[in-house]
């Protein structure tokens, strides 16, 4: 299959929903087969601009800048005679990936992308204190999403006392910043920092119907449920920029990094799909970074389930200018790519 249906995805909200006990692996559901999520991925235009901003504005850290091209590269990806540039920036324990196709370059994000259309995909960023952090994004001048930071409300015990902002970077990227009160979120989130930015707590996708999904990330790719939550509500309309919005949102995590967060738009059902002739390289193409210390066990764990590959099967690239051996890409049922990459 080719590089048709490699759109990214997705968006909106809130990794606001409780923990829950770790599943235990089944038949359908394999132990180890993904270790972590290593980072997530976004194409970019303008590699110098998404540095300036992804660092003077957010605070990340640069810390690899490679150029990669040929064949092994052109298969993973999909995309003939690519030359890419691929910055990994850190912030906190999490990571991104900048990639700028220097040679193909792909479309602009469309400018009438909505939250609940399903090639919309976000990060949310942990902040320290959300009025400070809100005053330096007006300060920077970034582009709004939401019209402001939203307080979800009490009677959603999942959520209640969690503020948030959506609001996009330079190439229209969807983001969003994230605070949580005390007893809500990773306890890593409230040890004491003098920094106003802290790491990344999950990436979000729009998804068409989560039990699907589930089949996917779950049972295919061994993710576990993490927590389950329901959202709905003026506040959380206002969040996403989506009148009626009311969410079905189910968080799953690996054993280490960020966690991916399922967005079903239970109301309104009218987001659209990915195009079917989405591209890696256009702008509006996320990845999610997934660590497997097998990607052949992966592939063959993919043929006749709900994900599928992009890739014409795993790919071995000599050089490690990456840092991984062996990869492979693969899309959800909404078309969402994912990266799998073995060490």
């Amino acid at each position: 299959m080719g590089v048709r249906q490699l759109f990214a995805g997705v968006l909106v909200c809130l990794g606001v929903v409780l923990e829950a006990a770790p599943r235990q692996p089944s038949e359908a559901q394999p132990a180890g087969l993904v270790q972590s999520v290593g980072a997530v991925a976004m194409t970019v235009g303008s590699m110098e601009r998404s540095i300036a901003f992804y660092s003077d504005v957010l605070g990340f850290e640069k810390v690899s800048d490679v150029e990669v091209l040929g064949e092994p590269y052109e298969r993973l990806h999909a995309i003939f005679g690519l030359r890419m540039r691929v910055v990994r920036m850190r912030l906190g324990g999490e990571a991104i990936e900048l990639q700028e196709y220097l040679t193909p370059r792909g479309r602009p994000i469309p400018v009438d992308s909505r939250s609940h259309d399903r090639w919309f995909q976000h990060i949310a960023i942990i902040v320290s204190d959300m009025d400070r952090a809100y005053a330096r994004l007006r300060q920077h001048h970034v582009e709004h999403a939401s019209p402001a930071p939203q307080r979800l409300p009490d009677w959603n015990v999942n959520a209640g006392g969690i503020r948030a902002f959506y609001f996009k970077d330079p190439d229209g990227h969807p983001l969003e910043i994230l605070w949580f009160p005390e007893g809500k979120g990773d306890p890593k989130w409230h040890q004491p920092s003098d920094r106003l930015f802290l790491g990344v707590d999950h990436t979000a996708i729009v998804v068409s119907d989560t039990a699907q999904s589930l089949r996917c990330y779950r049972d295919t790719l061994g993710l576990r449920v993490a927590g389950e939550s329901e959202n709905y509500g003026p506040e959380q309309e206002r969040l996403n920029n989506v009148f009626g919005a009311r969410l079905r949102i189910t968080t799953l995590r690996a054993s280490a990094g960020p966690g991916v967060e399922f967005l079903e738009y239970l109301t309104p059902r009218d987001g659209r799909p990915v195009p079917a002739d989405a591209r890696a390289n256009d702008l509006a193409h996320w990845q999610t970074v997934l660590v497997s210390y097998d990607a052949e066990a992966t592939a063959r764990a993919i043929r006749g389930s709900v994900c599928s590959a992009l890739s014409p099967g795993v790919v071995t690239v000599a050089d490690r200018t990456l840092g991984f051996t062996k990869g492979l890409l693969i899309k959800d049922p909404d078309g969402h790519a994912l990266a799998v990459v073995q060490p």
